[in-house]
């Protein structure tokens, strides 16, 4: 394992890309130690700002306030990632295997369009979680994304597949202009949620205001979620399966893009 350790605040956004496995995984002390890092317009050495004790290993333990360090785990492909503390935006772009985990809480863009691997967040999360980046067709394109706390607008924007799960409540926007994949709030979230959604699965477990653009289709519960229940039960995420206790109701939209998405809303049985 490789310990980083964070021993000054950056005063501007740090942008540490070099900070993953597939970077670190075959380089000496000293090889990583002088890693290029980007403070504002000024390249330097990763030590400025690092500790570093270890060599050549695909797991890495990060120590700090890293809520002003970028791109932590850019592209990653292999090994672990684990901040012991809050960390940056842009956490987990580009990614496609391997496994990031915040003890803290995480900025904006967490798992930019990312296409496998997973992250887990412990506290809460900024905006556009698996999210396209402006300009880009699609977002998310695999892996999985759990959050603990809450998350804010525009989670799973154009996400194509993949899950994101968030325990708390979510902003405006979520599963903005979805193209697919599946996103489970289990908190609830704010207004506009599937707005111009043409495919993918949105659950919520709370009561959720819908636009009108979306119609009523059914209430049961889908065979299906018995799959993403036992998935999220082995990371302590608990998924109503039990059709004695409730029942989903089933919207499908955005009929305004014309969309074929679904929201499922969880209705508990009364008493």
């Amino acid at each position: 394992m490789i310990r980083f350790t964070l021993k000054r605040q950056p005063t501007v956004p740090l942008e540490a890309e070099c900070l993953s496995p597939d970077v670190v995984c075959a380089l000496s002390h000293g090889e990583i130690r002088s890693l290029p890092v980007y403070h504002g317009k000024r390249r330097l050495r990763l030590d400025e700002f690092f500790d570093v004790d270890g060599e050549a290993s695909a797991d890495l333990e990060i120590h700090g306030d890293l809520s002003r360090v970028k791109w932590i785990g850019r592209e990653m492909t292999q090994g672990k990632i684990r901040i012991v503390g809050d960390a940056g935006m842009h956490l987990g772009a580009y990614m496609k295997g391997g496994e990031i985990e915040v003890t803290g809480n995480a900025s904006d863009w967490i798992g930019g369009e990312m296409k496998g691997g997973l992250i887990r967040i412990g506290g809460n999360a900024g905006g556009q979680i698996g999210a396209a980046y402006r300009g880009s067709r699609a977002g998310m394109n695999g892996g999985t994304i759990l959050v603990r706390g809450s998350a804010g607008v525009e989670i799973g924007m154009r996400m194509k597949r993949g899950i994101i799960a968030v325990q708390g409540p979510v902003r405006d926007f979520a599963g903005l202009q979805m193209l697919g994949g599946t996103i489970v709030l289990l908190g609830g979230a704010e207004i506009r949620t599937g707005a111009w959604m043409k495919r993918g699965t949105i659950i919520s477990l709370a009561s959720i205001p819908l636009m009108p653009t979306f119609c009523f289709a059914c209430a049961y519960v889908p065979t299906f979620l018995r799959v993403y229940a036992r998935f999220l039960a082995s990371f302590g995420l608990s998924l109503p399966i039990d059709d004695s206790q409730g029942v989903y109701h089933r919207y499908s939209g955005d009929t305004a893009v014309p969309g074929k998405g679904e929201i499922l809303v969880w209705h508990p049985s009364a008493g």
